[in-house]
């Protein structure tokens, strides 16, 4: 018993040696990022003006950026070339990469001729409600502003991934990539029973008949079941609708009960336009257009602090509700 009990100490001395590391390091990082930066005040027309020459510069040799400068509104002297802006998602059950991608999009628009091509590499299996419905709209930006998007799936992209994916003027994927799973899923522990068990009472009060459902800790009621199925359903609803809008020719009632597809069954459903991998299509655009990818690149002191983040979250998280 002392051997276990001494083990069991020695155990989380260690863990809290290491999380006291890791913050004594986060916080060194940031202290040295702030002096580095300082305080900086971001001018958004200002912005915008350097996102454009950025991508002039890309575009065009040095001279034609002092034209760009003093005309912006003048494209006379744009060289009819086309370009392909390539950028890429990888997604978590957070859609966490959405500020980079917001950013991305942003600069773009700020300096993309209509007849530029957006290629998006997305991989994702989907995630939150809100976070994936966001990351969706931003995609959803450059279809509005006229910029032909092609999407490329060369693994995964189902549910919230779909959703983002049904944006695209085309969509292609890999023969073997995972397509669809257009539903709506919730699960909740309920641990209720274990603390009445142990004479432990829970108290859950609220004002507003429906402002809490299902719960962790309380006694879920069947009323409170159904209520929560019909909020289920009409996500569901508005996901089918969202998918239909985008891609009106797919029969939605028989792709969206939550099935998935190949790449090379998917195309037979009206879900992608091509079955060709991203490698492929952007060699083919090589020949004819020029290839230009977009990254932001992430302070050290940002990244230490998603991981703290997603570390705290994986022990902190006892359900997840409402995904897609």
């Amino acid at each position: 018993m002392i051997n276990w009990f001494y083990d069991y100490v020695l155990f989380f001395s260690k863990v809290f040696t290491i999380l006291i590391a890791i913050s004594l390091l986060f916080l060194k990082t940031k202290k040295v990022s702030l002096k580095q930066n300082k305080l900086k005040i971001i001018d958004w027309g200002e912005d915008f003006k350097n996102y454009s020459i950025t991508l002039v510069n890309s575009r065009y040799n040095l001279k034609k950026i002092n034209q760009f400068i003093n005309n912006r509104n003048n494209k006379n002297y744009y060289e009819d070339i086309p370009v392909v802006w390539l950028i890429d998602f990888y997604g978590d059950i957070n859609a966490s990469y959405t500020p980079i991608l917001t950013e991305l999009i942003t600069s773009i628009l700020s300096g993309a001729k209509n007849n530029d091509e957006v290629v998006l590499r997305l991989e994702s299996c989907g995630g939150i409600i809100h976070s994936y419905g966001l990351a969706a709209a931003q995609v959803d930006r450059l279809r509005k502003a006229s910029i032909k998007l092609t999407i490329c799936v060369d693994k995964v992209a189902a549910s919230g991934g779909y959703m983002m994916a049904c944006c695209a003027d085309k969509l292609f994927a890999a023969p073997f990539s995972i397509i669809g799973s257009i539903g709506v899923v919730a699960q909740v522990p309920n641990i209720n029973r274990f603390l009445k068990k142990h004479d432990v009472d829970v108290e859950i009060l609220t004002s507003g008949k429906n402002k809490r459902t299902l719960t962790i800790l309380g006694e879920n009621t069947n009323e409170d079941k159904v209520k929560f199925i019909k909020e289920l359903k009409e996500t569901h609803d508005l996901f089918k609708y969202y998918v239909f809008n985008r891609r009106p020719k797919i029969n939605i009632n028989k792709v969206s009960k939550g099935d998935i597809w190949y790449g090379i069954k998917a195309i037979k459903e009206g879900l992608i336009d091509k079955v060709i991998t991203s490698e492929e299509y952007l060699e083919l655009r090589s020949k004819k257009a020029k290839i230009f990818k977009l990254v932001l690149k992430k302070k050290l002191s940002d990244i230490i602090s998603k991981k703290i983040k997603k570390t705290i979250a994986r022990f902190l998280k006892l359900s997840k509700i409402g995904d897609i």
